[in-house]
C-alpha cells in the first residue's frame, strides 16, 4: 500500500538526520510516540510533536525511558504505528520492554542516537558502542533487525524501511543513528506519497472464534488480532503456547524461541542491505557503517591515489549481519579493514564471517569525534603489505 499523504512532506528539504528521521517516521503510518528528552535524539520528537497535530495521532513525553519504551507497545496493540527515540543510557534503560516487544512479536521502531559512553558518557558527541548492546542487549534468545544510516536522506529512507520490516516480521526494529548524522545537515529528498511503499498490518482474517494469537504462517510470523473487535487475547512475555497462554514446558519454549530467531534468519536475503564497490580485484576492503563509512570513503579515495587496491563495503543492516557477503569478500582479498567508533563490536562479527580466510584489522576509535582518514589509510597499507 501507499504511505498517508497527510504525513509525507513532498519535496526537496535541508534536514539534519534527527528531523529526517522524524519525517520517515511520519510517511511510514506513526501516528503514535512516546518519548523522554535525552541528547543527541531528542530532536526527533521534538519534531514529531510539531508535526503530529497536523497529521492526526499523539505524542506523549513519559517520566522516564521505561514508560516510554512500554506505551509504545501498548498503543501498537491499540491500532496505531508507533516508535520511541533515545541514546547511551535511556537504551540501556529500555532493554527490559525491546525483550517484551520480541516476545510479544509487537511491531514496533526504536531510534537510538548514539553517544559516546559508558553511562552519562558523552551526551553531545558521537560514539558507535550500542551495536552489539542493540543485538544482545536484552535477555534470552530472539532476534532484531537494526539498521544504520550514513546521512539525513538515509535517516529517512531507512525509517520508513524499520516500520515496513517491523510489520511484516512482527518484530522490534531499531534505526542506529549516531549524533553526527543526527545533526548533520543536508539535502533530503521526500517524494510523494504514492511513491512511497508502506507494509500494512498484518491482521488476521479469521473470526474470533478461529484465531490463535501466535498461530504462525507459513513464514513463521502470525498475524495479528483486531483488539477491541471480539478477539479474546491473552499477551504476555511469558513463555505462551499459540494461543498466547502461559506454558512452561521446555518443548514449547524450544519451538517458541526458536521460530523467535529463524522468522527473522530465515528472510536474511531480504532483510540485508549493504552497500559494495570496487571489491572485485581488490586486495583490501574497508567495511564499515553509520558516520564511520564516510570518513571511511575519503580514506579509500586518498589509499587509492597511493596506488593501492582498495574496495568498499558498507553495513546498513548490522543485524541480521550480513555474513554471507563478508564469508564471500574474505575468500577473494588480503584483509578487511574495520574502523568503528568503538573498540571493537561489529569486527568481532566480520572475523567470524572472514573465518580465518583473510586478516581482519580493528581501526578502533572510543569515540567523540571521528576518525582522521590518514588512521585509516596507514591500517590499509599496513594490511596490503
Amino acid at each position: 500500500m501507499h504511505a498517508d499523504p497527510a504525513g509525507v512532506l513532498t519535496g526537496s528539504h535541508f534536514l539534519d538526520g534527527d528531523h529526517a528521521c522524524c519525517e520517515g517516521a511520519l510517511a511510514a503510518g506513526a501516528r503514535f510516540s512516546s518519548g523522554y528528552p535525552i541528547t543527541p535524539s531528542t530532536e526527533v520528537v521534538e519534531r514529531f510533536a510539531q508535526r503530529i497535530p497536523t497529521v492526526g495521532g499523539t505524542f506523549i513525553q513519559m517520566e522516564d525511558e521505561l514508560a516510554a519504551s512500554i506505551t509504545l507497545q501498548g498503543a501498537v496493540w491499540a491500532g496505531a504505528k508507533a516508535f520511541t527515540v533515545t541514546s547511551g543510557p535511556g537504551f540501556s534503560l529500555m532493554m527490559e520492554h525491546i525483550g517484551y516487544a520480541a516476545m510479544t512479536e509487537t511491531p514496533c521502531v526504536f531510534v537510538d542516537v548514539q553517544r559516546g559512553g559508558p553511562s552519562t558518557g558523552l551526551p553531545t558527541l558521537p560514539a558507535q558502542a550500542d551495536m552489539m548492546q542493540v543485538r544482545w542487549g536484552s535477555h534470552g534468545d530472539y532476534a532484531i533487525i537494526a539498521l544504520c544510516p550514513n546521512s539525513p536522506q538515509e535517516c529517512f529512507d531507512l525509517t520508513i524501511k524499520a516500520f515496513n520490516f517491523s510489520e511484516k516480521y512482527r518484530c522490534p526494529v531499531f534505526v542506529m543513528l549516531d549524533e553526527v548524522v543526527g545533526h548533520m545537515t543536508e539535502k533530503v529528498v521526500i517524494p510523494q506519497a504514492e511513491e512511497i511503499h508502506v507494509e500494512p498490518r498484518r491482521y488476521t482474517t479469521l473470526p474470533p472464534e478461529a484465531f490463535n494469537a501466535y498461530m504462525p504462517d507459513d513464514d513463521l510470523v502470525p498475524d495479528m488480532p483486531h483488539v477491541g473487535q471480539g478477539y479474546n487475547v491473552h499477551v504476555t512475555g511469558l513463555t505462551h503456547d499459540e494461543r498466547g497462554y502461559p506454558d512452561m514446558r521446555p518443548v514449547v519454549q524450544d519451538r517458541l524461541v526458536r521460530r523467535l530467531v529463524e522468522k527473522i534468519t530465515k528472510h536474511v536475503d531480504d532483510i540485508v542491505l549493504f552497500e559494495e564497490e570496487g571489491i572485485d580485484g581488490a586486495d583490501v576492503v574497508v567495511v564499515s557503517y553509520g558516520i564511520t563509512s564516510r570518513v571511511a570513503q575519503r580514506a579509500i579515495e586518498m589509499a587509492r591515489n597511493k596506488g593501492l587496491k582498495v574496495g568498499k563495503f558498507r553495513i546498513i543492516t548490522a543485524w541480521p549481519f550480513p555474513e554471507k557477503q563478508i564469508a564471500a569478500i574474505a575468500a577473494k582479498v588480503k584483509g578487511i579493514v574495520v574502523p568503528e567508533l568503538n573498540l571493537g563490536q561489529m569486527v568481532r562479527e566480520v572475523e567470524r564471517a572472514a573465518a580465518g580466510k583473510a586478516a581482519v584489522r580493528l581501526v578502533p576509535h572510543a569515540g567523540g569525534s571521528v576518525h582522521k582518514p590518514e588512521d585509516i589509510v596507514k591500517a590499509i597499507e599496513e594490511v596490503a603489505r
